[in-house]
This record gives C-alpha cells, structure tokens and sequence, in this order.
C-alpha cells in the first residue's frame, strides 16, 4: 500500500486542501497582509498606499514564480507543475531566488519598517538555502515558508511590547497543520519537513541578526 493511498479519502482530501491554501506561493502574501493591516507597522499609510504594497508583494511572490513555473512546463523544462522531484525544483528555486533578491534589494532602500525588510530577506535566505538543500535532499518547500512564517511571528513577539500570544498560536498551530498535510498528501519523508522546518527558521534567524 503507498503512502497517498495509506490514508482515508476525506483525510486525503483535507491535506491536500490545507497543501493549496497555504502553499509557499501565498505565506509571504499572507503575512505581508497581516504586517500591512496591522495598524503598529504601516500607521502612516492611507488604505490606497497599503493595497498598492500588498499587490507590489503578491505580484512578486506569487504571480512572477507561478508564471515561471508555468512557463518552464509549457517550455518543457520542468516535467509536472508540481516540482515532484528534484530537477523540477532547480529552475522555480534558481528564478524566485532571484525575484525574492529583488524585492528584498528594493525594499531595504525604501521607507518601509524593518520587520518587512526582515522578512523580505528571510524568504530569499530561505530559497537559497533550499536551492543548495535540492543538490543533496527533496526538502519541502511548504516546510521551508511555514518555518519562515513561525519564526517571524516569535520574534515578532519576543521583540515587541504588543500582545502577539494569540498570533504565535495561529502560527504555531498553521505550521503543524502544513507539516502534517505534507505527511498525508505528498511523498515527503518525515526528515524532509523536519529538514525544511529547520531551513525556514535558519533562514529567518540570520535576517534577524542582519536587520
């Protein structure tokens, strides 16, 4: 019996849901909103100001990848769109790589608080960790951009006077349920999400030593 078929229909079913809502391509966008709707970072934007920054981030961490990783199947550089092994994944991590750097570059020149210029390079250290990862292991990427998102939520919450008890919860319980998910749902070893945890957490801990 194979791992996908381990597992009852309606559990199947349910991971891969949890997989596609909170797939690598929407963490960024998801916490960019929470950091630009939450009126202690961006205070002095109007609304206009905060929409135009939320789309400047889903452009480039979700639409710009998910093109290329389209373009890259219909070119037939990639087999699947589902990056399942590890020369799919060269060309998406090689492009994001460099779209991440961009976004990070431009952003760490503008006015704009640190915790979004934190975050900015975390996902570029974390997709440059994943690219050298890729030569030796499968890692999961769902793994990589939840440890990602935790990490920036515990430091969040260490690192200022409001109450973030409640959003390190949501976090922690978002980053148990993605890793179980990929249990279920992909064919990702145990070691591979542990692995990808641990890049996603490294990744935003040395972008808190360099902010």
């Amino acid at each position: 019996m194979t791992k996908e078929n381990s597992h009852n229909p309606a559990l199947h079913f349910a991971a891969a849901f949890i997989s596609y809502v909170f797939h690598p391509l929407f963490i960024p966008v998801y916490i960019s909103w929470f950091l630009i709707y939450h009126n202690s970072f961006f205070p002095a934007f109007n609304s206009n100001d905060k929409l135009i920054l939320l789309l400047r981030f889903l452009i480039m961490y979700s639409v710009f990848p998910l093109v290329t990783v389209l373009l890259a199947k219909a070119l037939g550089f990639i087999d699947t769109v589902y990056l399942k092994t590890k020369k799919d994944r060269i060309i998406p991590y090689v492009a994001c790589g460099i779209y991440y750097f961009w976004m990070w570059y431009v952003l760490r020149n503008q006015e704009v608080p640190d915790e979004v210029v934190m975050l900015s390079l975390a996902i570029f250290i974390a997709s440059s960790i994943g690219l050298i990862a890729n030569s030796f292991y499968k890692i999961s990427m769902h793994a990589i951009s939840v440890g990602v998102m935790s990490t920036f939520i515990l430091l969040l919450g260490f690192s200022t006077y409001l109450n973030f008890g409640p959003y390190i919860s949501i976090a922690i319980f978002i980053t148990g349920l993605v890793c179980t998910a990929r249990l279920i749902h992909s064919d990702h070893s145990a070691k591979e999400i542990y692995m990808g945890l641990a890049a996603g957490a490294f990744a935003q801990l040395i972008a808190y030593w360099v902010v």
